[in-house]
């Protein structure tokens, strides 16, 4: 397992609230590639809680559609934007039950549209929700000019870049 980088915190202005260690109000996730994978570790904090004790759905969806983005630059090496989610909840998730693990992996690209498969496990790795997102990708060039999408190296800490 590398853990991997965010490249884009050398952005001035850079605030994402998926992803930005910067971000006050944020999620602050932080990812990893595991074999076809990349997966994120996550501790839900009380400012996210829909029921009382419960993580709130639309929180469990963001985590979802955030790491689907780096599966996206990471796996297809590019960048785009979800045109499409679909998302089941499976098992309430619980707020003090310790740290929520996401796992993404693309299922299919096909011309400029990736399919990515999302899981949201609890501590005991039991599934509790579930997300299949579409992305739009664009052009590597694209990518670069309108999404800031970096050389795919600096997501990865090491010299050896994964294929």
């Amino acid at each position: 397992m590398e853990t991997l980088r965010n490249p884009f915190t050398k952005l001035e202005g850079y605030n994402c609230f998926g992803c930005s260690p910067n971000n006050k109000l944020g999620l602050h996730l932080t990812f990893s590639e595991e074999n076809d994978e990349i997966v994120s570790h996550w501790e839900p904090d009380t400012n996210f809680q829909g029921y009382f004790n419960m993580l709130h759905g639309g929180i469990q969806a963001a985590l979802m559609d955030e790491i689907a983005s780096w599966t996206v630059y990471v796996k297809v090496k590019t960048a785009g934007y979800t045109s499409k989610a679909n998302f089941r909840y499976l098992k309430p998730v619980g707020m003090d039950q310790g740290p929520i693990t996401l796992r993404s992996k693309v299922i299919q690209t096909r011309r400029n549209l990736a399919d990515i498969e999302v899981l949201l496990l609890d501590k005991n790795n039991i599934l509790c929700a579930k997300g299949l997102l579409t992305f739009f990708t664009f052009p590597l060039d694209k990518s670069r000019q309108s999404m800031y999408y970096p050389e795919h190296e600096e997501f990865f800490n090491s010299s050896e870049v994964s294929d």
